[in-house]
């Protein structure tokens, strides 16, 4: 993935998990997380920006190894497949999250301890289903 700069945005990974795993998630405790790809919607509105998901990527790659977020948990044990971004200003996560669990599985209360969102994490065992539902939650929030 490139490296990104500081301006602000949404944005949805597209991770892939190649094993069923058991990953205790901070606060939430243990998660059994199937085998299959998981998109999670964040936002990077503040001072660093799109930089946030370098922090992302670093984590994956085991390099960064603080766990700060929910996502922190998940990210060694994924490998990264896409970053889907809307560049804006604008207060759209949880209506990105919203609309991908309207079409996939939520992981309850995964990375929404700061809003009423069922989950910003969400589950297919499909990745062209997951890339499908993540694509058109991101065109769609701007209409």
């Amino acid at each position: 993935m490139q490296e990104h700069g500081k301006e602000p945005g949404i944005y949805t990974l597209i991770l892939c998990l190649p094993r069923a795993e058991r990953i205790e998630v901070g606060s939430l405790g243990g998660i059994h997380f199937p085998k299959g790809f998981y998109s999670y919607t964040g936002s990077a509105r503040g001072p660093g920006g799109l930089k946030r998901l370098d922090r992302h990527a670093a984590v994956t790659k085991g390099i960064n190894k603080t766990r700060r977020w929910h996502i922190d948990y998940l990210l060694p044990c994924c490998q990264l497949r896409q970053e889907v971004i809307t560049r804006t200003d604008l207060d759209l996560e949880c209506r990105i999250a919203r609309a991908i669990g309207e079409r996939l599985v939520s992981v309850p209360r995964f990375g929404c301890s700061d809003c009423r969102c069922a989950s910003h994490l969400h589950y297919s065992e499909m990745e062209e289903e997951m890339r499908e539902a993540v694509s058109m939650a991101h065109a769609h929030v701007l209409l």
